[in-house]
């Protein structure tokens, strides 16, 4: 979760409600106000282009770094080379192989965007010329874009609500509106936005980025308004996805056995959505059934090349490297107890004996027993408290130091991102690799995966407690590589056991929906009766949407991004939209053969 590090917007929000405050509002406001208004923008870090490394006239071992006007000497110790820039404009890691000509590694971004967090990305450098090596870093830009949509009550007052696609900020409130002169306020409650409406642009002005410049809001409609509607073209017609070389066999609804109907009746629900009530925030769906990509769809302003934040649904890929692990020969298993691992931490705080009966598979499933839950604000280790406080950067020791409330083990789980994350830190101290280059290696490489964004934390480390960003036929991959057992294109990245073991029941969350919500090793499980037939699906879920859903006995997989942070609605995506459009889809075509 990013809550308690966005800007002002936040500080506006009521979650999961939206405040239709109608406060008394002058007859004569002026109509010239409604309407649509928008602003788009890009948010990312300065440096991104050509990276240039080469070796420093005749010194073998000395080399120099050169990217967007900034020149470094790199560090190489072995075949591993680093260099940062000056004025924590950019941090670069690698290995160099002279026999393969490449450098290979990441490029650690500065804090920057919303969210002010730094991402590590991947980046591949090839020999150019003797001793010349030059690639692309492309850092991750984050889009912010914010939607105001003005109109007349049948009382006569104005009343306007914020939509923004990319983190749901202000979470769909509604705001009373008075304007004064050139002065326009926007109330909601006890909050206030104060902008400004020029007329001679006919242009809005608000503060809607904390510490940022007011922004300046023009008018919108559906052709220029990609964020607020889902598509400029609300037509739709199937077409197959395109091949992008990137490991994925594409292939038709029809060749896949699936009906095009419901899906099409899916994806009209998305394109004709009442934008005056609570649209359905799915930024792209995505199908691949007997492993090809069959259906691949975007709204809301994104595309096939645009990563989408996956929140919770990172959280998976933790346990993915515990498997990577396991089959490369080190030492870890789920019997394995955790606090042995992190020696370099002790002494512990708040140290209790049965902190040592804590193993990995405690806190894969969320059974550690420590006082760690996301859902409770006042829980010492939920993760706002966790990433907002600043006496302890090292989340792994801030983790392992928390008080035990209960018993390690159980079948009840207390959400808790703090020990996915530590999952992670497992990996690493047994593995002594930096986890980027891990997932690197042994994750991105054999998925074919080219473009990822890794969180990381304020040590320089991974974290797995969620945040990766992915393009979605990258996070697709996630639920192929699962119900392959454990393969992609025929190359084995994890055990067939450890798929078997990650999706069985291991523990159960409390789910809104009421289902019964069993979890496995931070793969969820739910089962479904569609037509009188039981159905099992697994899948990988974040705040606000992205899902990752695997049926085995479809042999299907499937997956929405979503933009409705903060709220509880994609839980009900999943339990309604599931049987009602997916499920048949493949239902209703074999039954009709």
């Amino acid at each position: 979760m990013k809550a308690t590090i966005l800007r002002r917007a936040v500080q506006l929000i009521t979650i999961g409600t939206c405040l239709h405050v109608l406060a008394q509002q002058p007859n004569d406001a002026p109509d010239k106000l409604e309407g649509l208004w928008g602003v788009e923008q890009t948010v990312g870090p300065k440096v991104k282009g050509e990276l240039v490394i080469r070796r420093a006239g005749n010194f073998e071992n000395e080399l120099h770094a050169r990217i967007a006007g900034f020149d470094a000497t790199v560090e190489r110790k072995g075949d591993e080379v680093s260099f940062a820039l000056p004025e924590d404009a950019g941090v670069f890691r690698g290995h160099l192989s002279l026999k393969e000509g490449t450098i290979t590694g990441h490029w650690i971004q500065p804090p920057a965007g919303p969210y002010n967090l730094r991402y590590a990305s991947p980046v591949m450098l090839r020999s150019s010329g003797k001793d010349y090596w030059s690639g692309e870093v492309v850092p991750l830009d984050e889009p912010v874009s914010f939607y105001l949509r003005i109109q007349r009550t049948s009382v006569g007052t104005l009343i306007a609500y914020i939509r923004n696609p990319e983190a749901n900020f202000f979470r769909r409130q509604t705001f009373n509106v008075e304007a004064k002169g050139s002065e326009v306020i926007f109330a909601s409650n006890s909050n206030k936005l104060e902008g400004t409406y020029d007329a001679a642009s006919d242009s809005l002005t608000l503060p809607l980025l904390d510490g940022a410049p007011p922004l300046r809001l023009t008018r919108r409609n559906q052709q220029n308004a990609s964020g607020y509607f889902p598509r400029s073209n609300p037509a739709y017609e199937y077409k197959r996805p395109v091949d992008e070389n990137d490991g994925w066999q594409t292939g038709s609804l029809l060749e896949a056995g699936l009906a095009e109907r419901p899906l099409e009746e899916f994806i009209r629900k998305i394109l004709n959505a009442n934008l005056d009530e609570n649209p359905l925030a799915i930024h792209s769906l995505l199908i691949a059934r007997h492993g090809k990509l069959v259906l691949e769809e975007y709204f809301y302003g994104y595309d096939a090349w645009r990563p989408h934040d996956t929140r919770s649904g990172g959280k998976t890929w933790a346990t993915v490297l515990v498997g990577v692990a396991m089959q490369q020969g080190f030492k870890i298993d789920p019997r394995t107890p955790v606090y042995p691992l992190f020696p370099q931490y002790k002494p512990f705080a708040n140290w209790d004996e049965r902190k040592n009966k804590i193993t990995l598979d405690d806190i894969m499933t969320m059974t550690s027993g420590l006082a760690c839950d996301d859902g409770k604000d006042d829980s010492p280790g939920n993760e706002d408290t966790m990433q907002s406080q600043t006496t302890q950067p090292d989340w792994y020791k801030y983790t392992l130091d928390l008080p035990r409330v209960s018993d390690p083990g159980g079948s009840n789980a207390l959400y808790c991102s703090a020990t996915l994350n530590l999952v992670g830190g497992a990996v690493g101290q047994v593995t002594g690799k930096w986890l980027p280059e891990l997932f690197q290696k042994s994750v991105a490489t054999p998925l074919q995966i080219s473009h990822y964004y890794l969180d990381l934390m304020p040590t320089g480390e991974a974290y797995f407690g969620g945040g990766i960003y992915m393009r979605p036929r990258d996070l697709l991959k996630l639920g192929q590589l699962y119900l392959n057992g454990g393969t992609w294109n025929g190359k084995r990245i994890v055990s067939d056991d450890w798929v078997d073991k990650s999706t069985r029941k291991h523990s159960q969350l409390s789910d809104p929906t009421g289902k019964e919500h069993l979890y496995g090793y931070a793969w969820h499980l739910y089962h479904y009766e569609v037509a009188g037939k039981n159905y099992t699906m697994y899948f990988a879920a974040g705040n606000g949407g992205q899902l990752v859903m695997v049926f085995p006995e479809l042999d299907m997989v499937a997956n929405y991004n979503g933009g409705a942070y903060g709220e509880r609605k994609f839980f009900t995506w999943q339990a309604e939209l599931v049987p009602r459009y997916l499920i048949p889809a493949a239902t209703v075509a074999k039954t009709t053969k």
